[in-house]
């Protein structure tokens, strides 16, 4: 069945500020800008940015973005507080995460290539504000934000993608959509309105789900949508945990703008494609090729050999991928039970059929096709690719000889029968999912799945719960349990399970007949024997690990009553009083015994008033194979001895006998009390550290990513960042450059700038009417060029300038009578560094001629 969202998501305080992950790609900056030029101002939301960066260069990208929003543009930083109307990009070579509303920087754990910061960014946002948490992935190459995405939508998040038709590189929007994790597909123009506006309808108040309060028997609103689901689907969500289900019923609420519940109802029953569209929503096949690779590792090395190793197993071994999604899970264990086998000696016999379910026709039909995209390389070795899969189109397809291991089919695990002798289960992430008493049905249904020997394996964040009895652990932390072929319930309270219920009543062994009798003999025999055994054999039952009965000889009314309520066959509840403690003990000390366990002088009261004095006898089967690990309890009736006169004194000693069997009886009952007490005492010390560990466990895996491998393919995505990046650059420098270039020519300055080995840099229009020099000659040395100035040491006094740093001002005579004021002056870079020196040369004729005027006047 494909997953649901875990229902234990974590919630975000209601002071911290609501965080939008973004994340992006090769020509991932204009949709940026057209994303953040359309939020609002006060937004009162954070927005962080991650985009794949070289990390050996300097990332001009809060210079970029702060260009066209109003909002304070930062580059992250170790431990940067998260404000509110903020922006904040991700730092070249570094992987940005949030925790407790900071800013984590950390330095990649891959090598360069093979990194994925956007999941890492997604994934953080969803464990740290769970529902609250919003990602959206722009133009880019490659899948990387899918997963982060998945994340999110696993927690009840909200997901966006820019429109593939509108990206310059739309691999990794088509992967998110391809995954179903996308809530909103539009232009990253219209994108923040559209997630405002989802934001604006998740926040209204919804109307109390519960019985109306004027009619006590109308359906709630959840009630009227399931019944809806199992109308048209057949399949019935009831039992899966309530808060899953409304996070994604708010999710499709708030995408058609509905408030409550029950308008989503009515629109339910006027739209049946919503309904289909729901049911999906709810089917979120969340899978992966070989996903928590030490569990893989574990069953390749370990649990599959072991299995193989087994004598006494027949060679045919059948396996269960319950909640198979697109069948990742079913084909990566077929490829390493092929493994398997090429490690074991030749000639071998072993074969293996692998049953893959769920629930999702979609997802059976993916799986049945075995067609996957060229991603999954990141996740299957070049190995593997190679031996289990053909290179075809964009993808990669699974070979025949793997494909044959598999059947799938579509099963609704809740519903349909199981699969039985089987030699290994898995069944990952899926019971979370589920209520208890729904969890508490399937495990007792695995185990009767399973052959002696059978393994389970379950989600890194599932447990088989009280069921211990049931398996025992081989890898705890990995979530690997093997079946308890001799199983004794410790809980004498076990509820009647639904599954198997027919499946678990012991058949009557059928009698080879002899060859040599007559039908007619046959039918007379077996009708005898079921007279002696209904008429004179003693009263007895048959019950199995959990105390439930599965069979019925003789009449057993005056030691066992159908207890008030719903039917429950289960024997501690029907048994009477008198008769309950003495016999649970009983049949916990039969487990652990060969012979017979008997009970003598037992009190039952019977219904009119009198008490009946019972031996009871408890015995462990063990043959033949059908009995195998269940109990029969025999009841035997004492008959009394009638008191006549000449006995009196013999009758007075049995009553004090008969009263001392009763006080040695209750003393009796109260002992077997204080030990069942004890013993819970103890189960339950024993199951609240089973929760601390799984609690802890659990947060430990969650903090654990799962992250696909890109190599050429992200370096690809870098360089068309920084080019990108360049090219944003460029356009700003070509337009300084015009400024600059209107600039000296309008002061009509004649400039000519040189570098250090005083070759000509740039020049004004004017200069080149002083000194022969074309756009041509830019490059060319100074002393290559000629003038009109009559100044040989020109070349000279520039070298002096470069080398002292001193200015030189000289006033020129030109060749065509006008006088110039030569300066020279080193050329000074931003950073104060030396690079060249700059000519400029200002026309003093009007001046001079004043001078030689004013001259003449005085000698006169």
């Amino acid at each position: 069945m494909s997953a649901l969202p875990p229902a234990n998501a974590p919630e975000t305080p209601l002071e911290a500020v609501r965080i939008v992950g973004i994340g992006a790609s090769a020509g991932g900056l204009a949709p940026l800008e057209q994303f953040l030029a359309r939020i609002p101002p006060h937004s009162h939301m954070a927005y962080v940015v991650v985009q794949h960066l070289d990390p050996t260069h300097r990332a001009l990208l809060p210079e970029l973005l702060q260009r066209v929003t109003p909002m304070s543009v930062r580059q992250a930083s170790q431990g940067m507080r998260i404000e509110p109307d903020c922006v904040y990009v991700i730092k070249p070579n570094t992987e940005l995460s949030v925790v407790d509303g900071l800013l984590n920087l950390a330095k990649p754990m891959e090598p360069r290539g093979m990194r994925l910061p956007i999941n890492v960014l997604f994934s953080s946002l969803a464990r740290a504000q769970g529902a609250q948490s919003i990602g959206v992935v722009l133009s880019g190459m490659g899948s990387d934000g899918t997963q982060g995405l998945q994340a999110i939508k696993a927690v009840g998040g909200l997901t966006a993608v820019q429109q593939p038709d509108t990206a310059q590189f739309d691999a990794m929007p088509q992967s998110a959509i391809a995954a179903n994790c996308a809530d909103i597909i539009a232009p990253p123009g219209e994108l923040p309105a559209r997630i405002l506006a989802c934001i604006a309808q998740a926040s209204t108040p919804q109307a109390p789900i519960g019985p109306a309060a004027e009619d006590w028997q109308a359906p709630t609103p959840l009630q009227r949508i399931l019944h809806l689901l199992q109308q048209r689907t057949r399949h019935d969500f009831s039992l899966y945990k309530p808060s899953t289900l409304h996070r994604r019923m708010e999710r499709r609420m708030a995408i058609h703008e509905i408030t409550t519940l029950a308008r989503y109802a009515d629109y339910l029953q006027r739209n049946p494609q919503e309904i289909d569209l729901l049911f999906k929503e709810v089917l979120i096949g969340v899978t992966g090729f070989f996903r928590d690779p030490q569990v893989w590792q574990y069953l390749a090395d370990i649990a599959l050999p072991a299995l193989l190793a087994r004598q006494h197993r027949e060679p045919h071994l059948r396996a269960w991928v319950v909640g198979c999604s697109t069948g990742e899970e079913a084909y990566s264990l077929a490829m390493i039970f092929t493994e398997a086998l090429d490690k074991l000696p030749r000639p071998h016999e072993f074969t293996l059929q692998i049953f893959a379910s769920d629930l999702s026709p979609d997802a059976i039909a993916t799986a049945r096709r075995g067609y996957y995209p060229a991603d999954i390389s990141h996740s299957v070795s070049a190995e593997r690719l190679a031996r289990f899969f053909s290179a075809h189109g964009d993808g990669y397809q699974i070979n025949g000889d793997i494909r044959d291991l598999v059947l799938f089919a579509q099963q609704d695990v809740v519903l349909d029968p199981p699969f039985t002798r089987l030699d290994l289960i898995s069944c990952r992430n899926l019971l979370i999912y589920f209520d208890q008493s729904l969890q508490r049905k399937l495990i007792p249904l695995f185990h009767y799945s399973l052959r002696a020997g059978g393994v389970l394996l379950l989600g890194s964040s599932e447990t088989v719960g009280r069921y211990t009895q049931l398996f025992a652990p081989i890898q705890p932390k990995l979530r690997i349990y093997l079946r308890q072929d001799d199983a004794q319930s410790r809980d004498t309270q076990l509820p009647l399970k639904s599954f198997p219920p027919l499946a678990w009543i012991a058949k009557e062994l059928p009698v080879s007949p002899s060859k040599t009798s007559s039908h007619t003999n046959d039918n007379l025999q077996a009708a005898a024997d079921q007279v002696l055994l209904q008429v004179y054999a003693p009263a007895a039952v048959v019950v199995n690990e959990e105390g439930d009965i599965v069979y019925i000889s003789g009449r057993t009314g005056k030691y066992l009553e159908p207890a008030a309520g719903k039917a429950n066959w289960n024997f501690h509840a029907m048994v009477r009083e008198g008769l309950r403690t003495p016999i649970a003990s009983a049949l916990r000390q039969a487990a652990n015994r060969r012979e017979p366990t008997h009970l003598h002088g037992l009190q039952v009261q019977l219904p009119g008033g009198t008490t009946q004095s019972v031996d009871v006898t408890v015995q462990a089967l063990r043959e033949p194979t059908t009995l195998r690990g269940m109990k029969m309890v025999v009841f035997r009736d004492i008959a009394l001895a009638h008191a006549s006169p000449a006995n009196k004194s013999t009758s007075k000693a049995a009553t004090q006998d008969t009263h001392t069997t009763e006080l040695q009886q209750y003393q009796d009952e109260i002992q077997a009390l204080r030990e069942e007490n004890r013993a819970s005492r103890e189960e339950l010390q024993s199951a609240n550290e089973e929760l601390q560990s799984t609690n802890e466990e659990l947060q430990s895996t969650n903090e654990e990513l799962t992250t696909s491998k890109e190599e050429m393919q992200s370096m690809n995505e870098e360089l068309q960042t920084i080019n990108a990046e360049m090219q944003t650059k460029l356009d700003d420098l070509a337009l300084a450059q015009s400024d600059m270039k209107n600039l000296l020519n309008s002061i009509e300055i004649a400039i000519v700038f040189l570098d250090q080995n005083l070759n000509v840099r740039r020049y004004t229009d004017r200069a080149s009417k002083i000194i022969n020099i074309r756009e041509s000659d830019v490059g060319r040395p100074l002393s290559d060029l000629t003038t009109s100035l009559l100044y040989p040491e020109l070349n000279e006094d520039a070298l002096t300038t470069l080398s002292t740093l001193m200015f030189s001002e000289k006033q020129i005579l030109a060749t065509d009578g006008r006088w110039f004021m030569v300066r020279i002056m080193p050329y000074r870079r931003l950073d104060n560094m030396i690079d060249g020196v700059v000519i400029t040369l200002v026309d003093i004729t009007e001046t001079k001629k004043l001078e030689q005027a004013l001259r003449k006047d005085l000698k006169s």
